[in-house]
Order: structure tokens, then sequence, then C-alpha cells
């Protein structure tokens, strides 16, 4: 059996280096990587596939830059010619980038299976891009890897045949297992002790809006008063800000360059708390047992709200200062299981076994 998996952004490579590690220990199936290029920074790649052991991919086809439109088309009419030439018995996607959403596109046009990991996530914002992706890429799908109950019930909201719908836990869980003696201080980073606050922002919805992104750095400037923020600055928030020559930041804010993988779970470690806007580093917050603030309107991990481990604080309507006291000095249960037992991308594989 031949897969081809189409990945092309931070936590695509991750998810992919779980399963991809599966496939090469299983007899009988062949991977063909194809990365699109849609995070074409070095920090924002190169990295991760030198941290993670992913063999290099056998199609780069370096689409990246442009805006959704521009990236999503020239991606679906790329990677169709690869699939036209592999000939692959599945596609694998995951997530909910234009990388997903292109390959899931031209797969389904050639009536080639498509298989979708992390499905029936929904935060029900249509101005979302990912939104707008995830919903697409399930509803062409046909195995959805459902990581929780939650996005179970979410397609079989949307009239979905249960019969494709898989909830097998979070891949995402499974990479942190694996890798989490391996993490490693970020050389840019100082002896420093285990309070501070880790802060990423990065989502279109902050960055493009200055006033939500304005909001977002006065309360850490206030939040600096009494932290230490270390805050990993994305090259589309590095682009912003460099364009406001009136924002002073706090010396306590400490800004550092995009980080690998294994540095970014040394942070989780040695954190107190995070405040991010990014759907996965709120899982991954919860997978290290740190309470999370998250700097949007809404989220497509509500489980987590429910459990009362992360809060929701949208810059513009809640005091993001008041939401970081609230969850100071959270401790969280290590028996709160809310996404599997580590054992997804094995699970996941030999479902798409059986499939075949």
């Amino acid at each position: 059996m031949k897969i081809c998996t189409i990945i092309g952004a931070r936590p695509q490579f991750i998810k992919a280096a779980v399963v991809s590690r599966i496939i090469q220990e299983t007899d009988g199936v062949e991977e063909i990587l194809i990365h699109t290029g849609q995070h074409f920074d070095a920090n924002m790649s190169d990295v991760f596939f030198e941290e993670l052991n992913i063999r290099k991919p056998d199609h780069q086809l370096k689409i990246g830059g442009g805006t959704h439109g521009q990236n999503t088309g020239r991606m679906i009419e790329a990677i169709e010619n690869v699939l036209i030439a592999e000939k692959p018995d599945w596609v694998l996607v995951y997530g909910d980038t234009d990388s997903t959403l292109a390959g899931a596109l031209a797969a389904v046009k050639l009536h080639i299976p498509i298989a979708h990991v992390e499905s029936g996530l929904r935060s029900y914002n249509r101005r979302m891009p990912e939104e707008i992706n995830r919903v697409l890429t399930d509803h062409a799908a046909n195995l959805l890897f459902a990581p929780t109950n939650t996005a179970v019930g979410n397609l079989k909201n949307e009239g979905i045949d249960s019969d494709k719908v898989h909830q097998v836990g979070d891949v995402m869980y499974d990479a942190t297992l694996y890798y989490r003696e391996s993490a490693k201080r970020p050389s840019s980073i100082e002896e420093i002790d285990d309070k501070f606050i880790l802060c990423t922002i990065h989502r279109a919805e902050n960055t493009d809006d200055l006033t939500r992104l304005t909001r977002i750095l006065d309360g850490l400037n206030v939040i600096a008063e009494e932290h230490i923020i270390i805050l990993p600055l994305h090259p589309r928030t590095a682009g912003v800000i460099k364009r406001m020559p009136s924002l002073k930041l706090k010396d306590n804010i400490k800004i550092i360059n995009p980080v690998g993988f294994l540095e970014m779970h040394w942070l989780l470690q040695h954190c107190s708390v995070v405040m991010t806007d990014s759907g996965g580093v709120q899982k991954e917050a919860f997978f290290h047992r740190k309470p999370c603030v998250t700097l949007r309107d809404e989220t497509e991990w509500v489980e987590l709200v429910d459990a009362g481990v992360n809060i929701l604080a949208a810059p513009g309507s809640a005091d993001i200062v008041l939401a970081l006291k609230s969850m100071m000095g959270l401790e969280i249960d290590k028996k709160l299981n809310l996404y599997g037992d580590g054992q997804t991308g094995k699970r996941l594989l030999d479902i798409i076994m059986v499939e075949k």
C-alpha cells in the first residue's frame, strides 16, 4: 500500500513525525512525503525535520508567502501532478491549513481516498480560514480520525456517515510522550527560574487587527511588571510589531526567535502559565499540565475550557491580565485524560490498512 502524506506547517511536521515513524516500522506500507512549503522560514520548517528525524520530503513544492487563495490554488495544481505520477492508495492530511485543504481537493478530484487526522474540530467562526479548511476537508474525507468525543459529535451533527469516523485520540499527545525526554533549552535563553510565562502570538485575527494586537501587548506590559515573559516571535507578528514605532515593550518581555519542537517543549516544561492564540499550543500546555490563557474569541479545543484548565480572553472584550491571574498557581490533575493513551498513530494506521 502507498500513502501520500501532505504537510506544510509546523503542527503537521510534528504529527507526521509520529505516524511516519510507525509507517516505516510497518511491512507492506510505503510513504511518499509531500512538503508544500507553506512554512518556508528555516526556523518554522527545516529545524523540525532535523530535530524530529523526519526524512527528507520526496517532493518539495516550495509554495508559500502568498494569499490564502494564491497558495491553495498553486498547491492544488502541484499536488495533483504529484498524485498522478505517484498513484497512491491513500492521501493522508493533517489539521486545518491551506496545505490540508489543497491536498484534500487534489485527491478527491482524482478519486483517491483521503484520511484526515484531527477531524471534527470546530470553532464555529467562519471568519477563520482554518475553520473553512477543516470543514471542507472533513466533508471530502473517506476516513475521519477524531481526537475527542466532542469532535465525533460535531461530525455527527453535520450528517457525516458514522462508519467513516473513528475516535482515535490525539497524535500530538503521542509526540509529546515520545520526545519529552529530548527537550532542550533554547540557546537564546539564559538561566531562568520556572516562574516565567510563555506566550505565543501568530493568528491573523490578532496580528492583522492592530486594536487587538495592541491590547495584547499592553496587557503583556502590565503582566511584565511582576513576571518574566518569554515570547518566541512568529515572523508574521514580528513584521507587524516593526511597523509600530510607538510601541515600547518592558524589559521583562524577552523576545526570542521562533523555536523548534524540542525547544518549545523545554519552555512548556519550565513555564508557570501559557498565553497563546495557537490551537496546538493550547493542547501542548495541557500535556505538560500547565494552565493556559487563550487569546481568542473561541477555541476548537472546548474540552480544555470545560475542564477549567484553559480560559478564553478575547483581546478587545476580556481583560487578559485578570484572566492570567485566575490561572496562576492552578494545579492540573495528572490523571485528567482528554486526548487518548499515546497510541493514536498506530491506531489510525491500523484502520487505514484494514480499509485498503
